[in-house]
């Protein structure tokens, strides 16, 4: 197929010589982030302002919560560590994914954060979602497996991680 006979791509307002696929693709990830991001930065401050969540006992309690899941996990040894300080964990957990979900939303350290928050998925989805049957009931596999796009690519659009590399490029004339 010549040139002349492919359809017309460019879409002169989104910057004449991008092709629409080029900025579509460099805008992919941007979604996700936000999403992650945000249901990071909700599901910890909801840990960390309800009280019963930071309890060592009691209905919704982090402590009790891990003790119903120590017998189903897939590592029950996570569990125990968890137990003994349960409102120490649930603390960790919380300011885990409130740093996590600031990190991806801005766009900062966003592999680092990235790295984060899968980690913290894949310690709840081996703990308190392990025992989900079918699998696909858990909801902190699928959180594990949408992070790892971010760990890979990190953010390359509106992000600090973005600005600081565009800042480097000028000062250094272009080069990394």
């Amino acid at each position: 197929m010549t040139h002349s006979m492919r359809a017309n791509t460019r879409t002169p307002h989104l910057g004449g010589d991008h092709d629409w696929r080029d900025t579509a693709t460099r805008y992919a990830l941007l979604p996700l982030r936000i999403f992650l991001g945000v249901t990071f930065i909700y599901a910890g401050l909801d840990k960390l302002t309800d009280s019963a969540f930071m309890s060592e006992t009691g209905a919704g309690s982090i402590g009790d919560t891990m003790r119903s899941v120590r017998d189903s996990a897939a590592i029950p040894q996570l569990v125990d560590l968890a137990l003994e300080n349960p409102v120490g964990f649930g603390y960790a957990i919380a300011l885990g994914e409130l740093l996590v979900g600031i990190g991806a939303l801005l766009g900062i350290l966003t592999r680092l954060a990235a790295l984060g928050g899968a980690l913290i998925s894949l310690s709840l989805w081996l703990t308190v979602s392990w025992a989900a049957d079918p699998y696909y009931y858990g909801n902190d596999l699928p959180y594990l497996m949408a992070w790892l796009p971010l760990v890979l690519a990190g953010a390359t659009v509106l992000s600090m991680d973005e600005a600081v590399r565009a800042r480097r490029r000028r000062r250094t004339g272009g080069y990394r």
